[in-house]
């Protein structure tokens, strides 16, 4: 955790951001022939999001997929339509748009990402989190290494985390009936 105290940051997380292809997927893409392209994501780690929003936490997916399914799926689980930003170029550009429009700091944030491009995210965001299959550098940079790979359980994992040192990690079914 860089010399940090991982009780006081997860006590301080208000929100979560993360990648897409390689954190809530394995970061495999099909493809048909129109160029249509499919992802796969794993239902447990849908659920947390889900957990996050009902919660009350904000989130934001910051991603360099460009595929309105993502955005689709995202709010399935509680995500408002314009936090998710499709075709990322600038992430640390969309964390910081992101940060403003809901008034957080970015040590209030939780930030899960695989690639290059989330380096400057993970950065500058309070708590960097990769999957255990993240790239060499984004493992170098992250302050916390899931022991489960993209989309199979790292964003299950991370979001518990908070969520169970905060006392969030809680299912009122009816709230989730009305919610989902």
């Amino acid at each position: 955790m860089r010399g940090r105290n991982i009780d006081d940051i997860l006590a301080g997380i208000r929100a979560f951001a993360f990648d897409v292809d390689g954190v809530m997927t394995d970061g495999g893409i099909l493809a048909n022939l129109d160029g249509e392209l499919f992802r796969t994501f794993d239902s447990k780690d849908g659920f947390a999001v889900r957990m996050a929003s009902m919660h009350g936490y904000a989130l934001a997916v910051i991603t360099g997929g460009r595929s309105e399914s993502i955005r689709k799926r995202f709010m399935t689980c509680g995500v408002r339509p314009e936090d998710v930003y499709l075709g990322s170029r600038d992430k640390k550009e969309d964390f910081n748009d992101f940060c403003t429009r809901h008034s957080l700091q970015p040590h209030e944030v939780m930030y899960i990402g695989d690639d290059l491009p989330d380096i400057p995210v993970m950065q500058a965001c309070g708590l960097g989190v990769c999957p255990s299959d993240a790239v060499a550098e984004v493992k170098a940079v992250a302050d916390f290494v899931s022991p489960f790979p993209g989309g199979r359980g790292c964003c299950r994992h991370s979001f518990e985390m908070v969520m169970k040192r905060q006392g969030t990690w809680t299912l009122d079914v009816g709230e989730y009936k009305k919610k989902f």
